[in-house]
């Protein structure tokens, strides 16, 4: 197990810098939603539903970067790195 661990931190340490900035990508976008739902929380009707509607109270958005940073970070983000992997080698 431990020669995993090493092996995988030596393939992240190998990376370039594009694949680096493409891995935070997703990270920093969820960073963005919850910074931006704790300074404008009053977009977020969640916090006060009344007189709305389901669809007001689902797409908040807010809530919507942080998902857009979560689909980037597990379906487009490893794609893209092995595909700039490939093309370096």
């Amino acid at each position: 197990m431990s020669t995993q661990l090493a092996s995988e931190r030596l393939a992240v340490a190998r990376r370039s810098a594009r694949a680096r900035v493409i891995f935070a990508l997703g990270p920093v976008t969820i960073l963005a939603g919850f910074v931006w739902a704790i300074l404008q929380p009053y977009r977020i009707t969640l916090l006060h539903p009344r007189g709305q509607g389901f669809w007001w109270l689902l797409v908040e958005p807010p809530l919507l970067v942080v998902l857009a940073g979560v689909a980037f970070a597990l379906v487009v983000a490893p794609g893209l790195i092995d595909d700039l992997e490939e093309a370096e080698a």
